[in-house]
């Protein structure tokens, strides 16, 4: 009952984020435009709900010489790829923005288990102990208030079915507040890495 509800709200309020954030996006935009040659998205192949795919949008901030199909941690330098513009949208999250348009989609919720790469087989694996992939992905979740980039891939599939096990209104306002209060203070954000998860493919931000 409360999915349903969940995805009226998500649409509603994709749908108000789309024309308030307008303006925003269109400074970002000019600004990646300005900064370094290429497109202005990049998307990436990424899991959703039961296991099915979808392409993941986010402002590109990464220069497109940048090793194809190379996880940012496993670059040798990965600050050299990484633009100017780039640098200010991780910090500030406000890479994933273009995220708003999969929600209104319906490929993603606001709040749930962030989606993971296709071929990150074993963070699937661990979600399907949790029931964490027979819900939709979030733009934000349980487990990146709770460690974000830093999180070992078990701990992160756990606090995801911490987040399946009591979903419901008051959890994801929770999850909600909590994101808000994690941006501000950048906590987990490892540029160029994926703190102690290294084998997580699915923190690594390319291009």
């Amino acid at each position: 009952m409360y999915l349903r509800l969940k995805r009226l709200i998500d649409l509603v309020l994709s749908f108000i984020g789309m024309i308030v954030l307008s303006p925003i996006f269109l400074l970002l935009i000019i600004g990646i435009k300005l900064d370094s040659k290429g497109p202005v998205l990049f998307k990436q192949k990424r899991v959703g709900i039961n296991k099915t795919h979808f392409h993941i949008l986010k402002f590109r901030t990464m220069r497109i010489d940048t090793p194809k199909d190379t996880p940012t941690h496993l670059l040798k330098n990965p600050d050299q790829y990484i633009t100017k513009m780039g640098k200010f949208l991780r910090k500030t999250s406000l890479d994933e923005l273009p995220q708003i348009w999969n929600i209104f989609v319906g490929h993603m919720s606001i709040i749930g288990p962030r989606p993971a790469l296709w071929n990150q087989y074993d963070l699937i694996v661990e979600r399907d102990k949790y029931g964490a992939n027979d819900v939709p992905p979030g733009l934000t979740g349980w487990a990146q208030i709770n460690g974000r980039d830093e999180l070992p891939i078990e701990v992160k599939a756990k606090l995801d079915g911490e987040y399946v096990q009591n979903i419901g209104f008051w959890m994801d306002v929770k999850c909600f507040v909590g994101t808000i209060w994690s941006v501000l203070r950048s906590d987990g954000v490892v540029e160029g890495g994926t703190g102690s998860a290294k084998k997580e493919i699915a923190s690594t931000k390319r291009r």
